[in-house]
């Protein structure tokens, strides 16, 4: 997978980082808040968007099922504009708009320069759209193996609706940007939620208009272009609402965005090299998910061409992700985030000493929280997923969770390597993350691979998932070695007791959260909505047991960053201050 998704998975946001005071001034003279609180916002918005998501994800499968074949094909025209937005946006956008935009900030006449940016990003990112929407059929074939010519077919022209998302993920990226480098950090992790409200709206018509997906029921001639055009077009509306809307808190916040295409000769100097070091950095990476997508999509394909229910494709791989990335972009990515003007700023000013104090505050603060995270996804999977997805077959569920569980072996390195990027990015070296990035899609290409030639159709995509985790663990080692030479160090000891007091916490509280599901009802005895209800109640109950055993040995071991990450998120439930 890739490290970035607009929605918003991880956003290459800007923020405020080292904490400073809550009366401090920021750049363009808005008032600066602590990294707490701003991440906690920013947690907030996405904790109700993956909610909501969870809720799209259901109503999805129940609208055409999991591992079916429309599932897969409406999996893979929903996957490229995701892709392609990864090497434009977050490959190029995000590596040079920060920088630029906080040293734009912090001049007088640096508004012209932000206009500037927004106005050739916006350009580009609508060529590109039509033209990678013109070439729709080209990707199909690309991220696919084997499929007859009709599902072929069918995921073409889900692909023509899909790929304008593409734009839409651009201009919020950019739109984001100058959100986040003036400190208004909620719309742009809120305006996913106006996203989900429209796509479940999307689907309760659609279920309502043609009804819900019934197993075995892969007949493709009943796809009618009203009926793609409904589906994948409300899809792509979300994603125009999403970026839309935040061209209102732009204007309410005092930013004017007037189209200027020309500026001053060297005023966007140096980006032409990082942004070609993070661009092909990104295509590095994307050629790896394109092949480990081909061995998702072979997985489940038969002899005859038919698709077998009981094996995990690459739509079963899609939610698997999207319960994977929760805890990830819940927490992380929000730190991260906020954290990472404040990097910027340090890193144009070459302070040393900032920037490794950053590092490790991020480090720590993100692994109290992925540690356990790791722990209790693994011991309530099939309980999770079947809630997640409550019309899936006990087959489907117990795919899902088996590729769910490899990857989320990898999700506290993912953390890691999320926030050693983005200091590379503040750092403006972009070559070091490109050169890194090879043993990672090895890695990832390799171990899929190894997994397909050596193991049964049903593991080849697990072998995905646990390629993804070897990957990140790659990744972490690589990019921690790299910054641990310029830095001087990265607070080594301090970030490694913390992690290795988590361990402690989390694996305690596993074995009594598994000691209590040995009480609940088997997962296979859960069907329908009264099943949905009883594996809710098992997963949140569990789940509570588990974050009170994990919270209490943690207070016990004195981990004062489980304060740092809880305290601020607490603040924000109703009748909390």
């Amino acid at each position: 997978m890739s490290e970035q998704s607009p929605n918003p998975g991880e956003p290459a946001g800007s923020g405020d980082g080292a904490a400073p005071s809550e009366d401090g001034m920021t750049l363009g003279g808005r008032r600066r808040r602590s990294i707490t609180r701003n991440t906690a916002v920013m947690a907030s918005g996405t904790a109700v968007s993956r909610a909501l998501g969870l809720i799209r994800n259901a109503l999805l499968v129940a609208a055409i099922g999991v591992n079916a074949a429309a599932a897969n094909a409406y999996d893979i025209a929903n996957r490229l504009p995701n892709a392609m937005f990864a090497i434009l946006a977050a490959g190029v956008l995000n590596a040079v708009l920060v920088p630029q935009i906080v040293r734009a900030f912090s001049r007088p006449d640096g508004k012209r320069t932000v206009d500037r940016i927004l106005t050739i990003g916006t350009v580009i990112s609508l060529v590109v759209t039509v033209i990678a929407t013109i070439m729709a059929q080209v990707w199909v074939n690309l991220y696919t193996h084997d499929w007859p010519p009709e599902l072929l077919a069918l995921a073409t022209a889900f692909s023509y609706w899909c790929i304008p998302q593409l734009f839409f993920y651009c201009l919020y990226t950019l739109l984001g940007q100058v959100l986040n480098a003036r400190e208004q950090f909620g719309p742009f992790m809120w305006a996913p939620v106006l996203n989900n409200v429209v796509s479940i709206t999307g689907l309760l018509i659609y279920l309502g208009v043609f009804g819900q997906y019934i197993t075995g029921a892969d007949d493709l001639t009943v796809w009618t272009p009203g009926r793609i055009a409904l589906l994948a077009g409300v899809a792509t509306l979300g994603i125009a609402a999403q970026a839309l809307i935040l061209l209102v808190p732009l204007v309410r916040g005092g930013y004017h965005w007037r189209w200027q295409w020309r500026g001053p000769k060297g005023e966007l100097s140096g980006i032409g090299t990082i942004a070609a070091w993070s661009l092909a950095a990104v295509v590095l990476e994307q050629v790896g998910v394109t092949f480990v997508t081909r061995v998702a999509a072979q997985a489940q394909v038969l002899p005859d061409g038919s698709i077998d229910p009981t094996i995990a494709g690459n739509a079963a791989y899609f939610q698997a992700l999207s319960l994977y990335i929760v805890p990830h972009s819940l927490v992380t990515i929000s730190l991260v985030t906020a954290m990472y003007t404040a990097m910027a700023r340090h890193a144009a000013a070459r302070d040393t000493a900032g920037l490794r104090s950053d590092l490790s505050q991020g480090l720590r603060s993100a692994g109290v929280f992925t540690v356990f995270a790791t722990v209790a996804m693994i011991v309530v999977s099939q309980y999770l997923v079947r809630v997640a997805l409550p019309t899936a077959t006990l087959a489907e569920v117990q795919s899902v969770s088996a590729v769910m569980i490899a990857m989320t072996l990898g999700l506290v390195p993912l953390g890691a390597t999320v926030l050693f990027k983005r200091l590379y990015f503040a750092l403006e070296d972009a070559r070091a993350i490109f050169v890194m990035q090879i043993p990672m899609s090895i890695a990832w290409v390799g171990t899929a691979y190894a997994v397909m030639a050596f193991a049964d159709a049903r593991w080849w995509t697990v072998g995905v998932g646990l390629g993804l985790a070897v990957s990140n663990y790659t990744g972490m080692l690589l990019r921690a070695g790299g910054l641990r030479r310029r830095l001087g160090g990265l607070d080594g000891r301090r970030v490694l007791t913390v992690h290795a007091k988590a361990v402690v916490g989390a694996l305690a509280a596993g074995v009594i959260g598994w000691l209590a599901l040995k009480a609940a009802p088997d997962v296979a005895t859960l069907r329908g909505w009264s099943g949905f209800f009883i594996a809710g109640a098992c997963t949140a109950g569990a789940g509570i047991v588990m974050l009170a055993v994990y919270g209490a040995v943690l207070k016990a071991l004195r981990v004062r960053e489980l304060d740092a990450v809880a305290g601020p998120l607490m603040r924000r439930l109703p009748g909390r201050r």
